[in-house]
Formats: structure tokens, sequence, C-alpha cells
């Protein structure tokens, strides 16, 4: 099952990582649930400052989706990047409301080791974007 949605979200991040693209998906109410820290990241600028910052990251990398499964309002895309040489595989789970604008962004990684070496870079990245 296609979705505009999912079809946007690739657009955003095979088409260079556009801003204008990402506020486009974004709901005002968005939520981003990273898998480092524990509290959800509330509202439309924090949750496209993540999205934007982990495009940056990836972006430079051999990134891509493996698999996807899509429903009526939700999707799960599984990702796979090498990052400093160490393998990381993850997925995003994105949920959109009616008006086709995203919700919910919920990434969740593996293994550990992957996490690790993506935290600190994050972390920089979310202090320029």
């Amino acid at each position: 099952m296609a979705s505009s949605v999912i079809e946007r979200w690739h657009h955003f991040i095979d088409g260079g990582h556009d801003p204008v693209v990402l506020d486009a998906l974004l709901d005002d109410d968005a939520v981003f649930y990273s898998p480092a820290v524990f509290s959800p990241q509330e509202g439309r600028a924090k949750t496209a400052m993540y999205l934007r910052a982990a495009a940056k990251l990836f972006g430079g990398t051999d990134f891509r989706y493996v698999e996807e499964w899509v429903g009526e309002r939700s999707a799960v895309l599984e990702f796979a990047a090498t990052i400093d040489g160490i393998y990381v595989n993850g997925i995003d789970m994105i949920a959109w409301n009616e008006d086709d604008r995203i919700v919910s962004f919920k990434v969740m990684m593996r293994p550990f080791k992957g996490l690790q070496v993506i935290m600190p870079k994050m972390a920089e990245l979310l202090q320029t974007v």
C-alpha cells in the first residue's frame, strides 16, 4: 500500500533534506521519540530539529531503508547504515493524521554499540541545527 506521507518522507531523505519539505510533513503537535532520550520531544520545532540532525548524520553514509510496512495511517521503515565502521540497524515508526501530517515519529535502534556511536554525534548536531 503506497502512502503519500511515506513518499514525501522519502523525498525529504533522498532529496537533500529540504526543511520546507519536512515542515510540510509535520503536524504542529508532532512528537519525536528518541532511542536515547527518555522524554518525548513534543512539537513541530523539536521534532524537526531531531529529524534534521538525524538526516544530516546519516546523509553522508550508506544509509538505506531495507524494508517497509505501511498501514492506513502508520508505517514502519527498517533502516541500516554504517557509522564509523559500526553497523547500525533500526526502525522508524511513523504515524500521521487525516491531514497527512506526521503526528508521531519513533526511532528504535540496535545494536547497543551502534546507539553508542550515534549518541554523541547527534548531541553535537543538535547544537547546530
